[in-house]
């Protein structure tokens, strides 16, 4: 199950990658200064969660593998905050951006699962 969730988390990623590409070029099209300045920091934060991921995927150790998903769950904590305040300052409508909200919660669950899961796993190796 573990293996399906990486898989997944992968693809779940990247799709969330062009999104916030997506989001970053609407709010370049909006002229909102404050909006161009936070978009900029959630798009750093959004795209480095899919390259953490996939850097991940090449760990040299299962110590090392879950370095890589501790960097892109805290990316994910952070992308949640930008999202958050583009949100709650009404640069973004909140309708617009709920699904986006959504999508980085399950993203963060999903990867604290695979972190829990390798930690346990470290555990039981000799």
């Amino acid at each position: 199950m573990i293996e399906q969730y990486r898989r997944d988390i992968r693809k779940r990623a990247f799709q969330y990658s062009l999104r916030a590409i997506k989001l970053y070029h609407a709010l370049q099209e909006a002229r909102d200064g404050a909006g161009w300045i936070i978009g900029k920091q959630f798009l750093r934060a959004a795209t480095s969660i899919g390259a953490n991921v996939e850097e991940a995927q090449a760990g040299e150790t299962r110590a090392d593998f879950i370095h890589k998903y501790g960097i892109a769950q805290k990316e994910a904590r952070e992308s949640r905050y930008w999202l958050g305040l583009l949100s709650e300052s009404a640069i973004v409508p909140k309708r617009r951006l709920t699904p986006l909200i959504k999508e980085t919660e399950e993203l963060y669950a999903v990867i604290t699962a695979i972190i829990r899961n390798a930690k346990s796993r470290l555990k039981v190796r000799p």
